[in-house]
């Protein structure tokens, strides 16, 4: 019998309201997230991909309630999060944490490595000595070393500010970890390092992660489980390799397609998508995809498909395939 997940979402949406006008009125919306579901099982690793602007950022946001949802709800080990008040949510901050995507722009300049990765064990009431003693050994553990804890962000690189990112989502030993994009302003060398320093913690810690990434190579190499996103919506969903080797939506397929191969006889024969994104303030009817996709037919304009299952433990929404 399979465990329960740790974290179900259901029908979780997002729309940032548009104003206009001299009062400043509310004139329309953008639905950066529209009605999605999944759910991540204790231990594993699920990844979300698609390409900029689809909603990823703010889908991982709202899990953490760091962005209020529009409708729908999020539980964590069975408890509605999205019901609970500011006070009633803190001990979930503490199993639940974050490694932004910029390592630049996400710590403090004015304090030291030691006082960004201690703090949240400061405001747990922790006393200073072992405030101390737990930084150093948490920075040996990224693989940084104990002497870092009194330098300033600016003095490192940026791999070595993503492990200080890195350390300080952890110092609370979090059960789920959510990394959004944390390699893509990295160059690829560095990447590789962040990777693998992810795939170390997250079996010395336990961990059940939650992966962000436009980038189909970094999913597969280190994803149990996808899910692919365009304009809000997940449109595929299922095991990587199964998805990565055998798409069932087109967009997932142009996705595969457009992933560079330097030799040009494993070079993969097919389409990319046409078009550019519409706009998510105002999406298309039926199938958001049907703008760019060459596979459409008339019920793609006007029906909105609905995932269902497929061959390989996948769901997908697409009424072609």
């Amino acid at each position: 019998m399979s465990s329960p997940p740790l974290l179900e979402v259901h029908e979780l949406s997002k729309v940032f309201p548009v104003k206009g006008g001299v009062l400043g009125k509310i004139v329309g919306g953008v639905r950066a997230v529209d009605r999605v579901s999944f759910s991540v099982q204790p231990g594993e690793i699920f990844g979300l991909v698609g390409e900029s602007g689809c909603g990823k950022t703010t889908l991982g946001r709202m899990l953490l309630r760091l962005i209020e949802p529009s409708s729908g709800s999020v539980m964590f080990d069975g408890e509605l999060i999205t019901a609970l008040d500011r006070k009633a949510l803190r001990p979930f901050r503490r199993r639940m944490q974050m490694v932004f995507q910029d390592p630049f722009g996400s710590l403090n300049p004015r304090k030291t490595v030691g006082s960004i990765v201690g703090e949240p064990l400061r405001i747990a009431g922790i006393p200073s000595k072992e405030v101390d003693l737990e930084v150093g050994k948490l920075l040996n553990t990224v693989g940084l070393p104990e002497a870092s804890s009194g330098r300033y962000p600016h003095e490192f690189s940026g791999g070595q500010r993503q492990r200080i990112g890195v350390a300080r989502a952890l110092i609370l030993k979090p059960e789920f970890l959510l990394a959004d994009e944390p390699v893509s302003a990295l160059d690829v060398s560095i990447q590789a390092q962040i990777l693998n320093l992810l795939m170390e913690l997250k079996d010395h810690f336990s961990l059940t992660m939650l992966f962000i990434s436009h980038d189909l190579r970094v999913i597969r190499s280190l994803c149990d489980r996808v899910a692919v996103m365009y304009l809000g919506r997940i449109v595929e969903v299922g095991p990587v390799e199964e998805i990565y080797t055998n798409p069932v939506h087109p967009y997932t397929e142009a996705l595969i397609q457009s992933i560079p191969e330097p030799d040009p006889r494993k070079r993969k024969k097919g389409y990319g998508p046409e078009g550019e994104i519409p706009s998510p303030s105002a999406p298309p009817p039926g199938c958001h995809f049907h703008t760019r996709c060459p596979l459409k037919t008339d019920i793609c304009l006007k029906v909105v498909p609905e995932l269902s299952e497929r061959e390989g433990g996948r769901r997908a929404a697409c009424h072609v395939r």
